[in-house]
């Protein structure tokens, strides 16, 4: 007798998968043409560490600069309403340490560090809010 968790169909959860990278790229065109509009410039998208605070290492969606020179971290979060908290509530401290590492990972390859700062852009449906400096890294 099986007691475990329903088995997924490979075909089913492949599709989910896409689907969630498809989201997750429209998410991140907004949050950046969004940013871009604000005068920010893009330096580099989708930042990837292999091994970081937790198994699955780090990764940043968008890495941005502001006139001024600031660096800006930014990770896209995006919900289809705010039901549990919405998009900006889950942005857990997991996840705020898994963008850290990754972040102190892409200092290390610059010669000078900037002030740099982490943002977070949630997007709850048609609602698209910017938070600047959504979190420290201490």
């Amino acid at each position: 007798m099986w007691f475990g968790k329903p088995r997924k169909d490979p075909a089913s959860a492949q599709a989910a998968a896409q689907a969630r990278a498809v989201t997750g790229r429209t998410a991140e065109d907004r949050a950046l043409a969004h940013l871009q509009g604000q005068g920010l410039r893009l330096v580099q998208r989708n930042y990837r560490v292999a091994r970081g605070p937790s198994r699955r290492g780090g990764e940043i969606d968008l890495i941005l600069r502001e006139r001024d020179g600031t660096l800006v971290f930014v990770e896209v979060r995006a919900r289809q309403g705010a039901a549990q908290g919405g998009a900006a509530a889950s942005v857990t401290f997991a996840k705020q340490r898994s963008l850290v590492y990754a972040a102190q990972h892409y200092l290390m390859r610059l010669s000078a560090v900037p002030p740099c700062r982490f943002d977070v852009v949630a997007i709850d449906g048609e609602a698209l809010e910017w938070l600047r400096g959504a979190f420290d890294a201490g």
